[in-house]
């Protein structure tokens, strides 16, 4: 990004699509120093072509990275258009939406981290409003009616999208692809009746959601649970579907093979069907309902890796929860509302959309409705911290995990440190 802005001045090309590209890059730099200071803290900040060989590096105050986030950004909004010419470029709602999080993320000098007041104290919380209700005033995105189409497979490209990552099939230019595909789903091919395919992906098993997630949704008035969660698989492996005493096959092909109830009443049936049951008491770390948001059928083979979806970084109903939370945190809860129940009436169940609105809004409903609606999303990390609650919500609601004080920042890298000639010390804790 350095190299493409000190060189700008002599690139000939016209003046118009120069201006264009000197904005891109700028929010493109804007983006990773973001990205690195809520990660690490203090980093390097270097704005300058690199043109010589040095192992210096120095990590400067935050304040001072987030100065140069914020210019950046603020450089790059004027030259950029709501809807570009190519797909896939930088929008300038990508540009206010992030100026939005920045905002809110951006925490003033404060030795309170523990009680409520220190949870509405930190970012420009005016600012954050000003900049996420720019991006849905603007008229060039919109939600999706229904939230399942929004990650529908074919349907990347839809009017929610405020600015996504392009991937493609062909493997001489795709890199490592869009990986998310792998890490969100159970071990389904090893059970009876099942194999590996690519319509039901393959399994890396890392990613499983909580009992507390699942028990976020309203089942009679949510849609979003059975829209994003795979608890059903059918039949594709007539080798291994099981057997009666006879010999007889007790499903067929295409016929469930596996189902994952919902509820332990369920426990009854365990036994009474040809299929395996499994009820939330006996979800495990490798059978458990598994978030279907990144599903890609267009692998090229079983165990292909590389994905080519687009990867949907920022969309409408992330900067609807944004305004609802800027304006939460800036004293104006009641103007929050509209924005978190534009959210919740797109999730109803056809005929719940009344039901599903609030009348009160906190900042613990403003998490869990971003846990519901954008689950599997790589952002819970960086909600919670800039919340001030990743320590108390991770202790309360995932028994599993070993969370410390020190883990709302992430260590820096040992190789860093190592080629470093001057110091570059370590993050507390690591």
């Amino acid at each position: 990004a350095n190299t493409a802005l000190g060189q700008a001045a002599i690139v000939p090309i016209d003046s118009a699509t120069k201006a264009h590209r000197v904005a891109e890059v700028r929010f493109l730099r804007a983006l990773y120093y973001f990205m690195l200071v809520q990660m690490f803290g203090p980093v390097h900040l270097t704005l300058e072509e690199t043109r010589t060989v040095s192992t210096e590096a120095r990590r400067v105050p935050v304040d001072t990275v987030y100065e140069a986030i914020l210019a950046d950004l603020h450089a790059a909004e004027p030259d950029l258009p709501y809807v570009p010419r190519d797909y896939g470029r930088v929008t300038k709602g990508a540009v206010q939406h992030v100026l939005a999080k920045v905002y809110l993320t951006r925490m003033r000098d404060t030795n309170t981290t523990a009680d409520e007041t220190a949870k509405l104290q930190g970012g420009d919380f005016a600012n954050a409003a000003q900049y996420a209700q720019a991006v849905i005033n603007s008229g060039a995105y919109s939600l999706l009616p229904r939230f399942a189409d929004v990650f529908r497979f074919g349907n990347d490209r839809n009017p929610e999208v405020v600015w996504a990552v392009q991937f493609t099939n062909d493997l001489l230019t795709t890199g490592q692809g869009n990986r998310g595909h792998l890490y969100f789903l159970m071990e389904y091919d090893i059970l009876p009746g099942m194999r590996r395919d690519i319509a039901n992906g393959r399994p890396f098993k890392r990613f499983r959601p909580t009992t507390f997630l699942l028990g976020l949704y309203d089942r009679t008035k949510d849609s979003r649970y059975d829209a994003q969660f795979t608890r059903a698989w059918y039949a594709n492996n007539e080798a291994s579907i099981p057997k009666d005493p006879q010999g007889v096959p007790l499903f067929q092909l295409g016929d469930t093979a596996i189902w994952l109830s919902d509820t332990d009443a369920d426990t009854v049936l365990v036994g009474t069907r040809p299929y395996r049951i499994y009820t939330p008491k006996t979800y495990t770390n490798r059978v458990y309902p598994s978030l279907n948001k990144f599903h890609d059928g267009n692998r090229l083979s079983v165990n292909e890796e590389r994905g080519s979806r687009d990867y949907l970084l920022f969309r409408l109903a992330e900067t609807y929860l944004l305004a609802a939370e800027a304006l939460l945190r800036d004293g104006r809860a009641a103007e929050a509302l509209p924005f978190i129940n534009a959210v919740r009436r797109r999730a109803a169940i056809p005929g719940q959309e009344t039901a599903m609105e609030i009348t009160a809004v906190t900042l613990d409903t403003i998490l869990n409705e971003r846990a519901r609606e954008l689950a599997g999303e790589s952002m819970r990390w960086f909600d919670l911290v800039r919340t001030h609650t990743l320590l108390e919500r991770v202790q309360a609601h995932n028994p599993d995990a070993n969370i410390l004080p020190f883990h709302v920042l992430r260590p820096i890298p040992q190789t860093q440190i190592d080629r470093t000639s001057t110091p570059f010390p370590q993050n507390p804790g690591y």
